[in-house]
């Protein structure tokens, strides 16, 4: 198994940034994916940002173009840089690593992030 822990959530003003961390410890024979989804009171649970083996990374159309997945492999960390937040960014934010071959899938315990002025 692995260990998530994110951090880097807080109160920001809306036109505000914010960085998010992951750091991951474990065994982790490889990952397919990492990613970052949130969920805030009364929706769903929504991926807004993912990173793929070959470098492919994919984007919520709600966060495209202000948010930023990338990874740290020396560190272990997964970051997830958030610019021009808006109101409607405010949630839970969770990170997830996936190793389909290993069926490792595992969540860290979430940062809230709260937009507002």
């Amino acid at each position: 198994q692995v260990q998530l822990v994110e951090s880097g959530g807080g109160l920001v003003q809306p036109g505000g940034s914010l960085r998010l961390s992951c750091e991951y410890s474990g065994s982790i024979p490889g990952i397919n994916v990492v990613a970052w989804h949130r969920q805030a009171p009364g929706n769903e649970r929504e991926l807004v940002a993912a990173s793929f083996t070959g470098g492919q990374k994919k984007y919520a159309e709600s966060v495209e173009g202000r948010f930023t997945i990338s990874r740290d492999n020396a560190m272990s960390t997964v970051y997830l840089q958030m610019n021009s937040l808006k109101p409607e960014d405010t949630a839970v934010y969770y990170c997830n690593l996936r190793d389909f071959s290993n069926k490792l899938d595992a969540w860290g315990q979430g940062t809230l992030v709260t937009v507002s002025p």
